[in-house]
């Protein structure tokens, strides 16, 4: 499927937009809400009935930490190797668990009057104040949350209503599965709603002259201006280059360039893996791939950067409307004694250009940015393809689960 560029001045079943803009007053406040895509507006603390990455595995122990995810505030464990999420608050006065530790092995307990909780069911199997006849135990205990751990991360699916979640291997990119590779990245707070940072990352103008000045690219040309198009295969949307410009004359004002004497040159002809021109060598594995453009998106806000050599991915972890998790990973697959290159690349390098100086504009934006109302312009496709797709896979997802429109959390 392919979403034209003037689809985000139309709503489902209205009026051509060049007609519309034809009789619209010249001075049209733009779009002054996401009532178009009336799910996507509601998220503001993110897509329930998803899988997100929380944190590192290494930082999940036997010492408790509290995390926030699509609002939910949540606590993690490690008990005999294995991760548990529960909700974090205990039901007699409402303290976090977070604060309290393990009195007995499988447990939680609550560092107030030392009520203490199953990890794998949420029971209350104990309340050391209350002796070992407690009355009240078995009769309640707190949310608990499915838990996986994939890419060296621990993984939480915060549910819709009571589903089952679905394989978390469904939701990661195909190319992951089944194929070697060695990752390097970086997880960390930031501030900003997710859905700015999603569509930060799947913009098709920004980088071209934000990321202008990143040292990332110092010595590499970035165009002036794109004609893109959006095209979708499955659950993905791609951004497709059919023409790259360099240069431009701007009328009235002057020509703008992003060439510079100490940059290398850029190539003439178009490309849609990487972003700085079209590549001698594409991996095998990501060359078999068949990706129509380099940047892609998919629910429930993963955005994937195919380079030449490697892939860098991105997962938007909603924890509030004002804050995400930033999951930035970098991707080469190879093995063997290969890996110790790539080591050297990511920690010489790699993690404090990209995933830290190139990135950190990105952030900057992001918390920054305040929309709606917006005035949306034509690279501004790329956003408005994300909105529809989210729109209908989740309209999708609520019927399958049957929750309809009803999104609230369940409280323990």
């Amino acid at each position: 499927m392919t979403t034209g560029e003037d689809s985000f001045d139309r709503a489902a079943g209205s009026e051509p937009a060049a007609e519309s803009r034809a009789r619209r007053p010249a001075a049209a406040p733009g779009r002054q809400n996401w009532s178009t895509w009336p799910h996507y507006d509601a998220a503001a603390e993110g897509f329930r009935g998803y899988w997100y990455p929380v944190t590192w595995s290494s930082h999940i122990t036997g010492d408790p930490r509290p995390y926030t995810i699509c609002g939910e505030k949540i606590v993690l464990i490690r008990d005999k190797g294995v991760a548990y999420a529960l909700h974090d608050r205990c039901p007699h006065r409402g303290v976090p668990l977070s604060e309290g530790n393990q009195q007995f092995p499988g447990t939680i307990s609550c560092p107030y009057h030392g009520w203490t909780f199953d990890l794998p069911s949420g029971r209350l199997a104990a309340v050391i104040t209350d002796g070992p006849d407690s009355r009240i135990c078995g009769k309640l205990g707190v949310r608990t949350f499915k838990v996986e751990e994939r890419l060296g991360m621990v993984w939480v699916y915060v549910p819709i209503a009571a589903e089952p979640p679905p394989p978390i291997d469904e939701q990661l990119p195909e190319e992951l599965a089944g194929n070697a590779f060695v990752m390097g990245g970086r997880i960390e707070p930031r501030r900003g709603n997710w859905r700015f940072a999603c569509e930060n990352g799947f913009d098709e103008g920004h980088a071209k002259y934000l990321h202008r000045t990143a040292l990332w690219r110092l010595f590499k040309p970035m165009p002036t201006w794109n004609i893109t198009r959006i095209v979708q295969e499955g659950r993905w949307i791609f951004r497709v280059q059919d023409e790259v410009h360099w240069e431009a004359d701007f009328p009235g004002v002057g020509r703008w360039t992003n060439k510079r004497w100490w940059k290398f040159q850029p190539p003439k002809e178009s490309f849609n893996i990487g972003n700085t021109g079209k590549p001698k060598r594409v991996d095998p594995v990501i060359e078999s791939r068949g990706f129509p453009g380099f940047a892609s998106l998919s629910m429930p806000g993963t955005l994937r950067i195919a380079y030449p050599n490697f892939i860098h991915y991105e997962f938007y972890v909603p924890v509030d409307a004002g804050h995400h998790r930033y999951v930035g990973v970098m991707v080469n697959f190879t093995q063997g004694w290969k890996t110790l290159g790539f080591y050297a690349k990511y920690l010489g390098a790699i993690r404090w250009l990209f995933h830290g100086q190139f990135s950190a504009q990105d952030a900057w934006m992001v918390d920054v940015t305040d929309a709606p109302p917006e005035k949306l312009y034509r690279p501004d496709v790329s956003l408005t393809a994300w909105r529809s797709l989210s729109e209908e896979q989740y309209a999708k997802k609520l019927t399958e689960c049957g929750a309809g429109t009803t999104t609230k959390r369940k409280e323990s």
